[in-house]
């Protein structure tokens, strides 16, 4: 599976397909979720256009509010809001792990299932990473991956819906509700707000797919 650290963010520009900006966004919310922005990200935002990256009434909102949110937050700030949510000491405050949205465990039978799906495809987990396969910053990079990626048998639409569908669409929006109810959510409120509205302008599309 593909390393969700930090890497460079280009913004898609009129010239790129949509299918880029797809790409981009589920690259950008991996990062978003996998860990707090580092400075460097944060800067990137500091000059980051407010009109959302990929075309769509919907997003704009949302995508303005998220740039509000990181340019007035900083590394530090970031890094302790990050930690009182999803990590500290012993049980987190909110889970970014499908299985216990869709058992109410973690490492159960949802995560053997994508697994099972992640091998068919040719993923495989990065042995230096802590979390498991069924973390949301996971799923969006599998996402990417299959929009951009160049193997067409794997890389493609049909696979993308069937992934979307499986194991995103029936639990990210639980998550995106626990952290923007949570009380010491700041940064990651706009996080959710725009991921939330991002999985659903996702979702509508797959539906016109299938009409």
């Amino acid at each position: 599976m593909k390393d969700t650290s930090t890497h460079s963010l280009h913004f898609a520009s009129a010239d790129d397909s949509e299918e880029l900006a797809r790409a981009e966004l589920y690259g950008l919310l991996a990062q978003l979720w996998i860990g707090p922005p580092d400075d460097a990200l944060l800067q990137q935002f500091k000059v980051a256009v407010t009109q959302a990256p990929e075309p769509g009434a919907h997003l704009e909102a949302p995508w303005q509010a998220l740039v509000g949110a990181l340019r007035a937050t900083d590394a530090v700030a970031a890094a302790a809001e990050y930690e009182a949510l999803f990590l500290g000491v012993g049980k987190p405050e909110v889970f970014l792990y499908g299985s216990f949205y869709l058992s109410g465990f973690l490492n159960e039978r949802p995560l053997a299932h994508l697994r099972e799906d992640l091998a068919a495809l040719g993923l495989t987990r990065d042995a230096q990473r802590g979390e498991t396969e069924d973390h949301l910053a996971y799923g969006f990079e599998v996402m990417r991956y299959l929009i951009a990626g160049d193997e067409a048998a794997v890389c493609n639409l049909a696979q993308q819906q069937r992934f979307f569908r499986k194991h995103l669409q029936p639990w990210v929006e639980k998550l995106c509700d626990a952290v923007e109810a949570h009380p010491r959510a700041d940064t990651w409120r706009a996080v959710a707000a725009f991921t939330r509205v991002f999985m659903q302008v996702e979702t509508q599309a797959f539906d016109m797919l299938e009409a």
